[in-house]
């Protein structure tokens, strides 16, 4: 089996006839079971290289492999492949109307085809594991943020996924919020998930990154360890933007 779960090869996104490059030619691996997070400026294209991993974004050019199969071939089921990438966004994206344990047995339920006591069981387990169990009843409204942010990176695990990504998930949450969001990713890598962040917590990628990528206008400027990346920053533009957002 390849080592690499995810290959991107020459991605391009380009808006307004190639005017605009949000992406242009990225080339990356991920490798199973590593943490990757990316950083840089607003613009520079980490969202759109994140969301174009599971076509939330329809690159213009490149290929994207994942498990080996090219899921940009029009040929490809992208649904199927997209179970098995759970995604975290900044709002949460949670069904107002339904309680948070309809909210996680919905998909595994209609896609996975479990039964309901099946997955009932697995999502009361994946509460228990974030400290929401007895929130099960309760509706989104009800939940602070950083609780609907914590139940959102559940409903995407009780899909047995692969590869989780995260589109900046702490920065739609007030700052005492953010730490027990950043508490169960760092507990997901862990315990070995393949993870892909877009973040602008810079403490984090500090401590649970295998490998940070720094992006500015549509390309990768630079990428390392996270003490290369840090402690011995490269190029100029990497420097620039870490003596503004590290403190």
């Amino acid at each position: 089996m390849n080592d690499n779960i995810i290959q991107v090869k020459n991605l391009k996104k380009h808006y307004a006839g190639g005017e605009v490059k949000a992406l242009d030619g990225v080339c990356v691996d991920i490798k199973r079971g590593e943490v990757v997070v990316i950083i840089g400026p607003s613009g520079s294209g980490k969202s759109t290289l994140l969301r174009s991993l599971n076509l939330l974004e329809l690159p213009s050019d490149g290929q994207i492999l994942f498990n080996d199969v090219d899921i940009t071939d029009k040929k490809v089921n992208i649904n199927i492949h997209r179970q098995k990438m759970g995604m975290v966004f900044q709002h949460f994206n949670l069904f107002a109307n339904m309680n948070i344990l309809k909210n996680m047995t919905i998909a595994p339920t209609q896609l996975l085809k479990k039964s309901k006591a099946e997955a009932e069981s697995k999502a009361m387990e994946l509460l228990t594991r974030v400290g929401l169990a007895d929130r099960a009843k309760a509706y989104p409204s009800q939940l602070s943020g950083g609780q609907k942010q914590r139940v959102a990176i559940v409903r995407s695990l009780a899909m047995n996924p692969e590869v989780m990504l995260f589109d900046e998930p702490t920065s739609a949450l007030d700052p005492e919020m953010v730490g027990e969001v950043l508490d169960v990713m760092k507990d997901l890598a862990k315990q070995g998930m393949t993870m892909i962040v877009v973040t602008h917590e810079m403490g984090f990628a500090k401590e649970v990154a295998d490998r940070v990528i720094f992006m500015d206008e549509g390309v990768i400027a630079e990428e390392g360890t996270p003490d290369e990346i840090f402690n011995n920053p490269q190029t100029d533009r990497l420097k620039s933007f870490l003596s503004k957002v590290l403190i």
